[in-house]
Order: C-alpha cells, then structure tokens, then sequence
C-alpha cells in the first residue's frame, strides 16, 4: 500500500474516530500491526485550536511511523490553513473529513453532509491539496442517503484535485452505524479511479478482512470500531493475510500487560484526573466478551485514582 511516497508496512489502517485514536491509542497499535493510525478529527476553525481537547489532537511527541492528521470543516480557505498548521506540526499525511455522521459535525455542513455539495467538495480538495506539500488522503462515505450513492462522482473529483489515496466507508450518512457495511460501492469506486482505495466497515474479524479485500479488490483496509479493546486484531489481520492462518489468541498476561501499558500512557498524556475517565471506556471494551463484564465495568466506572483502576484490572 503507497500513499504518496509512503510505503506503509501494513495494507491495515486505524480509521480516524474522535474520542478514540488519539496519541496512546495510535501508539499501541501501531505496535501491534497496524501500517497506519489516523488521527482524531481536528476543526480547521482556529477559534478551538487553543483549546486543551485540540492541543492534545494536534499532540504527536515521540509518535513512531507517519503521521496522519484528519481536519474537519467547510470553508476551503480556513481547511488549507489548518492543513498548513498541522504540517508546521510534523504531520506527514492530512486527511479530509468526509465520512463523519455526527449531527454537531453534520450542521455546520462538515463531514459526510459536504457529500451533498459536490462543487463544494472540488474547492475544498483543491485548496488543501494546493497548500501542502504532503500526501492528502480522502474519508467519504457511499453517499448522504441510500437513494443517493455519489462515492463514484467524487472519487473522480478526488483524483482530478490530487487526493492521494480514498478511505470509503460502507455506510451512507443516514445509515450511521445501523445494518450491514455494503461492499458494492466500495468496489465500484476502486474500478473508477486510479489512486489507491482503502475499504471501511464492519471489519472485525482476519477472515473479514479478507473477504472485503476479495470483494472490492481494495489496497487496503481500514479498521475502526473493531479495534476498539482489540487492538491485537491488526496483527491477527496481518498474519491471517500473508499465511491464510488463524494467528493464536494474545495469552491472559499479554492482554493484562497491554492494558496496563495502555492506562499507563492514558495517565501520563491526559493527567491522573482526566486519564482515570478516559480509561474507563476502553477498559469496558476490553472485557467486554467476558462473563462478569458488566459488573466489572460498574464497580470499575466507580474507581477515581490510577493505583485503584489498575489494582482492579490485575485483581479481575
């Protein structure tokens, strides 16, 4: 998989999600296989750029491989400087925000709501490519409604602008999360456009991961919310792809000593306070198939010091 000059280890790629994939988490897995991790979406409206949630986004120190920073928002003149302050920052990839479906994001006519306003798309993608000297990928959705697939239309306007390489999820904007990824569109793009497509969805699983490669003859894939207390699946995916092999389940200790190392690095980047309230998301999704998950997860919600959260996950 290449994006610009960039030759990733790895066709698997951390998808971009707001509240999950910042610094910690892209860390760790990049050091469990994955050939990219995109980072948070960060607004190109500089009013927020101050504020401590966008300085922590916009945070890459010591961060191992390339850099991949996604911005968000709908004037092109203020996306061109975000991509601009960012680069000055060390990224080496700016991604385009295209896919997002959050209503917040969506009113402003951000995200996957620009996906109805294609010439708008055009200036936007211009002018961002045009600012920066680095590779700008694109995240897009199959179109803004079922009855109004247009992920083939603007992968064209995509290539034509310079966009590097395309992330499709399949889901429209009005399906959200809801039913079953479609594959077809994804496919459909691949066929229509000559700069590599990365395919999105529903990818949980190695075998998964090469079914929708097979399906829609993608470059590469991209893993969102399958990571999510998995952060092992994108080595399981690599080794699943080269051998055709299950790889073995990481063993018990492994998992502790990741999650331990996980809540560790959560401590030192946000602060104790911050850190403890962020940990308890992620610690729910790590035991989530476990029996006893759900009683775990009240009695730990309840723990507000880092000694009591990780004294509580060594005794589970």
């Amino acid at each position: 998989m290449q994006i610009g000059p960039y030759r990733l280890d790895s066709p698997v790629i951390l998808a971009p999600m707001a509240g999950v994939t910042d610094r910690p988490f892209r860390i760790l897995c990049k050091r469990l296989g994955a050939g990219l991790a995109v980072s948070e979406m960060l607004s190109s409206n500089p009013r927020v750029w101050h504020s401590r949630k966008s300085r922590q986004r916009m945070d890459h120190l010591g961060e191992p491989g390339l850099r991949s920073v996604q911005i968000a928002g709908s004037d092109p003149e203020l996306m061109a400087r975000a991509a601009q302050i960012n680069v000055d920052n060390g990224a080496q990839i700016i991604d385009i925000n295209m896919g997002c479906p959050a209503k917040k994001v969506n009113k402003k006519l951000a995200g996957s709501a620009l996906m109805q306003d294609p010439p708008l798309v055009a200036r936007i993608l211009e002018a961002v490519v045009n600012a920066v000297d680095v590779p700008v990928t694109l995240k897009m959705r199959t179109g803004w409604a079922p009855e109004h697939r247009n992920a083939i239309e603007l992968a064209k306007l995509a290539e034509q602008a310079g966009i590097q390489a395309l992330a499709v999820h399949g889901r429209t904007r009005a399906c959200m999360y809801k039913g079953n990824a479609e594959y077809q569109t994804i496919a459909q793009v691949k066929q229509a456009v000559s700069i590599p497509v990365i395919a999105n969805g529903d990818i949980t699983t190695p075998e998964k991961a090469q079914q929708v490669l097979t399906l829609t003859g993608a470059d590469a894939i991209m893993v969102g919310r399958g990571a999510q207390g998995n952060p092992w699946l994108f080595g399981q995916i690599n080794h699943y792809l080269k051998t055709g092999e299950q790889l073995a389940p990481p063993k018990k200790q492994d998992v502790v000593q990741v999650m331990l190392e996980h809540l560790e690095n959560l401590y030192r980047f946000y602060g104790e306070h911050l850190g403890v309230r962020i940990a308890r998301k992620h610690v729910g999704w790590y035991v989530n198939n476990h029996a006893d998950a759900a009683s775990f997860r009240r009695e730990f919600n309840r723990l507000e010091s880092a000694s009591a959260q990780t004294a509580a996950i060594n005794h589970f």
